[in-house]
């Protein structure tokens, strides 16, 4: 074996490796196995059901982190650095390496982030990354939408002191105690009979705070996250169409082909036959001479 041909051969079993692991039926199989895996991870929960099957789920936990330990492994020959550059595919080697780690001593508390394995589906379907995708997308328009809204509740939280700190301390004593009352306030928990009716028994006219306040802070910011988000998941739907032209449909290529046929068949009518042009000279218009 040359030079050439020894270089050739780990760029081929790379090749054929990365094809292997990218193939739909392993695909498959890891979603399988990750969709199992999670129902693991529920059942461990359960006192009565890790006393009689616990051996069998921990063994069966124990084969399927081995199977994904050994996927992981051939993508880092595969891909190499490109893996690391990838950020799902840091995702999926960081999720990997903390359910190797020993979870007992210092590291107990990390036992609990071994559920994390079950955010691989995200990695694994493609429509769920996209989504995952856009709302990465969206996060400075969320954290510009974001700001106004802490800017709101902290005029809103400093007039509600002012207002309603002297009677009723418990909700709106100081700033923090205000800013948790109009968070409730803002979630529609509890926000007529449990705070907004009191208030106003004393303030008859607290209705003017509480409602232009949800209004602006639950309806229109809740609106404002939305279109932000749905926007972003538009964009990323153009993006992706951008490269390639739409395909034309199985029934537009039907009607071409059947167009074409008629042009063909004309074309044969209109071309003058031979015995045809023979003919012509002899039987000449009336009047020309013959």
């Amino acid at each position: 074996m040359n030079t050439s041909q020894a270089a050739e051969a780990p760029s081929h079993l790379r090749g054929t490796v990365g094809a292997f692991i990218s193939s739909p039926g392993v695909q498959r199989l890891i979603l399988g196995l990750i969709l199992v895996n999670a129902v693991i991870l529920g059942l461990e929960t359960s006192p009565d059901v890790m006393d009689r099957y616990g051996a069998v789920l921990k063994a069966l936990d124990t084969a399927i982190l081995g199977v994904f330990v050994v996927e992981i492994a051939l993508r880092l020959y595969v891909q190499r650095l490109a893996l690391l550059r990838d950020p799902w595919g840091m995702f999926d080697l960081a999720v990997i390496s903390v359910a190797l780690i020993p979870a007992s001593g210092p590291f107990a508390v990390l036992r609990a982030l071994r559920v994390l394995r079950v955010l691989r589906v995200l990695t694994i379907v493609p429509s769920m990354r996209r989504v995952v995708g856009a709302l990465l997308g969206a996060v400075p328009g969320l954290l510009s939408i974001a700001l106004v809204l802490m800017l709101l509740y902290y005029v809103a939280a400093v007039v509600a002191t002012n207002l309603f700190g002297a009677a009723f301390p418990e909700w709106f004593g100081n700033l923090g105690r205000s800013v948790y009352t109009l968070f409730q306030v803002m979630t529609l928990e509890s926000w007529s009979m449990g705070i907004s009716r009191p208030v106003m028994e004393q303030f008859p006219y607290a209705w003017a705070f509480f409602i232009p306040f949800i209004l602006v802070a639950t309806f229109t910011m809740l609106n404002l996250f939305i279109a932000v988000i749905v926007n972003a998941l538009q964009t990323m739907s153009d993006e992706e169409q951008k490269p390639g032209e739409p395909q034309p449909s199985a029934d537009l290529h039907t009607e071409i082909r059947s167009l074409q046929q008629e042009v063909r068949a004309l074309r044969e009518l209109l071309q003058p036959q031979p015995g045809k042009n023979a003919e012509l000279p002899a039987s000449g218009s009336p009047g020309r001479p013959s």
